[in-house]
């Protein structure tokens, strides 16, 4: 079985352009057999087989060569066994060896049991990749493997490591141009998260499959004449959607299934004709399907002279079919369908090749490379920083001279200014766009022209932080604050030791100043005295003199303060003793502890006891039973239970892998949860009276609250309501969807 993968890795390298260096690929596979001798994974298939397979994503569907391929099979070589990075370097060379170091480094996933861990971790894996690509991509290739894996692993570790995936890996593999393998990433999380919503739409798309394929072939059959016209060498053909995409704009948009009208695209490749400029036959190809079809004009996509940050190159159209259907094409050549698959690897080979002189894609390692020159010293605001770099959807905006810069959605005026130049935005006091004056939060539109207005004496303003989105600028200002509040505490300084110069500060002096304006740490005192927020005595004796009776009391507080505290710390790490003494749950009716005993390997059982629970219902995604939950563990050691699919949770769950737990709903007959159901519909007299007479048929409803509007003969709605579970609110949402009139009913997840 291990040989014959190994020859399919070599198979697949041998079938690429790379230069054909078999050897040094088979010295590394076999350092690494030997290595992992006797090891096997949870699958119980020898450990080999995962290099090997992390391997072969590399070579043939990242599309690197020989020492990312050595990497891979080397990656955890020396995390494992007793190899060191020297051992691989004097074997291998310092290539091979600063890469498998990089990949070591990280080995145990981006995220650890510790906040700053994770974020450590993290920052060294920017780090190394802004040094060497290979090593970002070889990690992303190994996590691949590992969600195609992930069954072998316990729920509540797939839970950490489908939520590391969807918040770092997709986005990080979406920004390098892997389209292929971010779309599998998506797939795999969602499968383990919604297994049930999987099943069921995996199972519509193949009921749908044959009508899909004549809509299709009715579109094909004239545009196939008109292209074998233009003699030009293509593929045609129609991709669907990814069920999670399909599910994800279900839950967005709350519509059903058979309401998503753009399940597949038609993608046409074509090979680039010599002499022919490669822009100018996209939209040759795109003239020849308008003269056919009817063109949505607010549907075209030029993605060929701009392209995405992440290198991705199409041109992008919608027209309505034959069959009165909305069909969108992508027109891509067969460099930037390479490109657009295999992302960063084929970027730099057509770059090698002078097809392209730079790329968005350059300029965000760079942006990376500037944000780790000034982290921020909090390690969860700097992992998040570094996320705000990574989201998919983008703007193109104008300078005053007309070159173009990319945005993320929802940047601002001052985020522009921090993209020219660092100086610009410190100095940033305003800006035009489209020659009329806006503040600098007002949020940018695509094809905005901007003008950023300037001052000297303008500096950076902690405000700012509460309107910028992208990385860049956050870092930026952030350090500049930092600098600021450095430079005040340094004059604040030196205004104390002018009092003090007749001799130095002892510490045990320090000590009694800080005690005397209630400061903790020297640093607040430096600061607050720099910043004229503290006005010094004249004499520094006073600072050893009796305090006014007021300021004793005050001290005295303090000390009760501190006593008060230092009590409650004991108390509380006693009665934590005691109850990691006490028993998890003796059976369904009791109580069940609330401790670190919290088991990990079991099934947490969610259940109500005297209508009182063993868990919390965050406001975030208001979970009801029947949902896809999971269990976070919270400081205070409560359960709280989130959706799968909740953001906060999402974040929960990739930051605190350790305290995520697998959870199971009980039965809840007397203990209710809060719902919002939507509805709209056409405003016929008596509809409310007709809709409040369906609810209250079901009497395991009851109506907390009602807002309803109408305008032109239309009505929206959206009710409060308390429910026992998600099948109370689908019969609720049936039993509405009867009522004559009534267009649409969903749950709200708003």
């Amino acid at each position: 079985m291990i040989e014959d993968e190994f020859q399919a890795l070599l198979d697949d390298y041998l079938a690429s352009n790379h230069r054909k260096k078999v050897e040094i690929i088979t010295k590394a596979f076999n350092l690494a057999h030997e290595a992992h001798k006797g090891a096997r994974r949870r699958s119980g298939e020898p450990y080999i087989m995962h290099p090997l397979a992390v391997a072969r994503i590399v070579s043939s569907e990242i599309g690197l060569g020989s020492t990312s391929i050595s990497a891979a099979l080397l990656h955890d070589v020396v995390e494992d066994t007793d190899y060191t990075v020297e051992d691989i370097e004097m074997i291998f060379g310092e290539r091979i060896a600063r890469i498998v170091d990089g990949l070591t480094k990280i080995s145990g996933g981006m995220f650890g049991s510790n906040v700053s861990a994770q974020a450590e971790n993290f920052r060294k894996l920017l780090l190394t990749m802004s040094n060497d690509i290979r090593v970002i991509l070889i990690k992303i290739a190994d996590r691949l493997h590992n969600m195609r894996t992930l069954s072998s692993m316990a729920p509540a570790k797939q839970y950490k490591i489908t939520g590391e995936t969807m918040y770092i890996y997709a986005p990080l593999a979406h920004r390098l141009g892997l389209f292929a393998i971010k779309t599998e990433l998506e797939e795999l999380c969602f499968k383990y998260e919604h297994p049930v919503s999987f099943a069921e739409i995996t199972e519509k798309i193949k009921d749908t499959a044959s009508a899909r394929n004549k809509i299709y072939e009715n579109f094909a059959k004239p545009v196939v004449v008109e292209l074998d016209k233009m003699d030009i060498k293509y593929e045609m053909h129609a991709r669907v959607k990814s069920v999670y995409s399909i599910w994800n704009k279900m839950e967005k948009k709350n519509v059903e299934f058979n309401q998503i009208y753009d399940l597949f695209a038609v993608r046409i490749i074509f090979e680039i004709y010599p002499g022919m400029d490669e822009k100018k036959q996209c939209w040759d190809i795109y003239s020849a399907i308008t003269d056919i079809y009817k063109l949505r004009p607010d549907r075209i996509r030029d993605w060929v002279s701009s392209p995405k940050s992440n290198g991705y190159q199409a041109l992008h159209l919608t027209v309505m079919g034959p069959d009165g259907k909305w069909i969108e094409i992508q027109i891509r050549s067969r460099r930037m369908d390479d490109i657009a698959e295999k992302g960063f690897a084929a970027h730099w080979k057509y770059k090698a090749n002078k097809v392209e002189e730079d790329t968005e894609l350059d300029k965000w390692l760079k942006t990376i490379q500037e944000i780790l020159a000034n982290p921020n010293p909090n390690a969860v605001d700097f992992l998040d920083t570094i996320k705000l770099n990574l989201f998919a959807m983008e703007i193109f905006v104008f300078t005053p001279k007309g070159d173009i810069k990319t945005l993320p959605m929802g940047a601002t005026a001052l985020d522009f200014a921090y993209i020219l130049h660092t100086d610009i935005g410190n100095t940033c006091l305003g800006a035009k766009v489209n020659h009329r004056l806006i503040p600098l939060s007002q949020k940018l539109n695509s094809g905005d022209q901007v003008e950023i207005i300037t001052s000297a004496s303008q500096k950076p303003q902690p405000e700012w932080l509460n309107f910028v989105t992208t990385a860049k600028a956050r870092t930026k200002i952030e350090a500049a604050l930092r600098r600021e509040k450095r430079a005040i505490a340094k004059a604040g300084k030196l205004k104390l030791d002018k009092l003090f110069d007749k001799e130095p500060i002892e510490r045990s002096t320090l000590d009694k100043i800080l005690h005397y304006y209630d400061i903790e740490r020297k640093e607040d005192l430096f600061f607050q005295i720099g910043n004229n927020e503290i006005e010094l005595p004249q004499d520094y004796n006073k600072f050893f003199q009796a305090k006014e009776k007021d300021q004793s009391d005050n001290l005295l507080l303090r000390y009760m303060k501190q006593a008060y505290h230092a009590m409650r710390k004991q108390s509380d790490e006693t009665a934590a003793k005691e109850k990691l003494e006490s028993s998890l749950f003796q059976d369904k009716n009791k109580t069940y502890s609330e401790t670190n005993k919290i088991s990990r390997k079991e099934k947490y059982q969610l259940v109500e006891n005297n209508l009182k629970k063993n868990f919390l219902v965050p406001t975030c995604c208001n979970p009801l039973p029947g949902d896809d939950v999971f269990g976070f563990i919270t400081d205070k050691e409560k359960v709280e239970v989130h959706k799968s699919s909740c953001e906060v949770g999402l974040k929960l769950k990739s930051h605190f892998g350790d305290k995520i737990i697998e959870v199971a709903w009980g039965d809840y007959k007397q203990y209710t949860f809060q719902a919002s159901i939507a509805f709209t519909g056409i405003d016929k007299k008596g509809i409310l009276n007709r809709i409040i007479a369906k609810i209250s048929e079901d009497l395991t409803v009851n109506i907390l609250g009602m807002n309803i509007s109408s305008k032109d003969g239309i009505f929206d709605g959206q009710m409060e309501v308390t429910v026992h579970s998600v099948k109370d609110v689908q019969n609720l949402c049936s039993n509405i969807a009867k009522v004559d009139g009534i267009n649409t009913v969903h749950r709200s997840t708003t």
